[in-house]
């Protein structure tokens, strides 16, 4: 719907998480949309090019917003929120910058692509089973 709302080009940036490419407990709904909404950004780029639509995807890790509430195992997840290599939980505005950064002409080559912002905490290795 988007696309038809662009006549003369421009960008689409979803938005996804860590969920989509890893099993997170109490996920389900929202992680299999997540991974389907990776997969549509990826078919969107090629479909919508010709139309000079750039399409993308931002993947947060943990971000600090209410909707960790409604996790049973919030406590568990704002505890891994902080344990990034940036040394402090990821913010809506960081998501916000790379996404107005994906909007900019600085952006036009990358295309079809998951930017993942999680403050590198996937690059660390799970402590234990429950953190994988």
């Amino acid at each position: 719907e988007a696309a038809k709302l662009m006549p003369n080009g421009g960008s689409i940036v979803n938005i996804t998480s860590e969920g989509s490419r890893k099993v997170l407990p109490y996920y389900l709904s929202v992680g299999t949309s997540k991974a389907a909404l990776e997969s549509l950004t990826r078919y969107l780029a090629v479909e919508l090019a010709q139309k000079g639509i750039n399409v993308n995807a931002v993947s947060g890790g943990y971000v600090e917003t209410g909707a960790l509430e409604s996790f049973p195992n919030k406590q568990d997840m704002v505890t891994s929120s902080k344990n990034t290599l940036a040394g402090r939980v990821i913010t809506g505005t960081d998501i916000a910058k790379v996404t107005a950064f994906l909007c900019s002409e600085d952006a036009l080559m990358i295309r079809g692509q998951i930017i993942i912002v999680d403050g590198g905490i996937t690059l660390l290795a799970p402590l234990s089973s429950t953190d994988s």
